[in-house]
């Protein structure tokens, strides 16, 4: 699924965000950056050893932040390693910090100059997060960051499984 905001694209696709051929692909990292489980492991896996060096230099990212590595051996040139929060009951500033993980990934990416990004669905996995709720927190961020900020020209979600692309596909329908 493919949509239009201003002169930018966002699209939904189903597959692997470690093959895509973005400028960026952005990383649901952990505090220390030091590659884990899903999506951080599987990137820190396929781009090679260069990026968990930049990242020991990074020292760590906070929840809601984001910082930019190499793309090592990805097709991607850049790692935009960003942390989710992990979800307790919604109450403890759950939604603030995933919109500010997926706001302050968009924000490095324009201020590098990147024009195509790739996400995951950022803290759905291991850390809980209610995928409908997330996926609603996602799309809203791009969909508003991409009416203010043209200089990107193509967001995908690149998402796990066909539940999670239907979800998507779902929560995006009423925001056209």
């Amino acid at each position: 699924m493919e949509i239009k905001i201003n002169k930018s694209t966002l699209s939904l696709v189903e597959g692997d965000i470690t093959k895509q051929d973005t400028d960026a692909i952005v990383n649901a990292a952990n505090k220390t950056l030091r590659g884990g489980g899903g999506v951080d492991g599987a990137i820190h896996r396929a781009g090679g050893p260069k990026i968990l060096e930049e990242c020991i230099k990074i020292g760590g990212c906070e929840t809601g932040e984001a910082v930019i590595t190499t793309g090592g051996n990805l097709k991607a040139k850049y790692v935009i390693h960003t942390v989710g929060p992990v979800y307790r009951d919604g109450l403890h500033n759950e939604p603030k910090l995933l919109e500010n993980a997926y706001r302050n990934s968009l924000k490095l990416a324009s201020s590098k100059g990147i024009k195509s990004i790739a996400f995951p669905s950022i803290s759905t996995g291991a850390y809980g997060y209610p995928l409908e709720d997330a996926a609603e927190i996602a799309l809203k961020t791009a969909i508003n960051y991409l009416w203010e900020h043209p200089d990107i020209e193509l967001v995908r979600f690149v998402l796990f499984g066909q539940k999670t692309l239907e979800v998507y596909e779902k929560k995006l329908k009423p925001l056209v």
